[in-house]
Formats: C-alpha cells, structure tokens, sequence
C-alpha cells in the first residue's frame, strides 16, 4: 500500500508542477518554429535561394514557368523521387532528350507510369504550359 501512496503522490506533484507553470514558459512550448513566406508578399524573414537560379518566363496567362515548376514539378524533381530527372541533372536528362521532345511533352501530357502522374500534377496548366515546362526543365540541364 505504501508504495501506490507513494506514486499518487509523485504524479500529483508532476501534475501541481505543470499546473504553475508561467506564462513565458508555456509560450516557449508553444511558439512557432517556422513561417510561411507566399511568393510576391513581403516576407518577415530572410529566405532560402534555391541552388539554381533560371530565368524567369511569362506564360500567356500571366503565371510564370517558374512558378508553375514549384508548385507541381519541384516536389519530384528537385529531389529526384520515383526515378525523376533532376532538376538541372544533365545526366539524367541526356536519355531523356535524346528520345525526342515531342515523347517528352507526350509523356508529361499523358503521363509516364507508375511513377509521372498525368500533366505532372499541374491540372491547371493547359498543354502549351506543360510544354513550357519541360522546355524550362530541359534548358536548365544543359
């Protein structure tokens, strides 16, 4: 019996000790570790650059190709998931381009599977962005 009298009585002071903590320390636990920074606003904080800088290209609608790149292709491609090309690689672009560019828009049109989805995930962009696309993603491995 003395030993659960003495564990009721370990947890209730852990429990008392949480309960008086300070304000400052409970806004320590629970303060914010990042921030969000949406392109064209003025950000609080400093950035990271991506390791590749590309010129900036204007599609018709107004949204650049660079853009377009980061919101649907940058996931796979900068990092070279499920066997995707890198971004900027141009080794692993080399086989690629060698097959011609129409394959190349074909295969980002329709996709490639298992691992290309259909329009690389930009269901927005029509066929002309997509082929805006691969040419951004193939002149930056050259």
């Amino acid at each position: 019996m003395s030993k659960c009298k003495i564990l009721v009585f370990l947890v209730s002071i852990m429990i008392s000790g949480l309960a008086f903590a300070s304000t400052d320390d409970i806004a320590e636990r629970i303060k914010r570790v990042g921030d969000v920074c949406v392109e064209g606003a003025e950000c609080p904080s400093e950035t990271v650059s991506p390791t590749v800088a590309a010129p900036m290209v204007v599609v018709a609608d107004g949204a650049s190709v660079e853009s377009n790149f980061n919101k649907s292709c940058a996931t796979c491609h900068n990092a070279g998931i499920a066997g995707a090309p890198r971004f900027a690689d141009a080794a692993a672009w080399a086989p690629r381009v060698e097959k011609g560019m129409d394959t190349l828009y074909a295969s980002t049109i329709n996709g490639l599977p298992p691992a290309m989805p259909q329009k690389g995930m930009c269901f927005s962009c029509s066929d002309d962005e997509l082929r805006a696309l691969v040419d951004y993603m193939v002149d930056a491995a050259k």
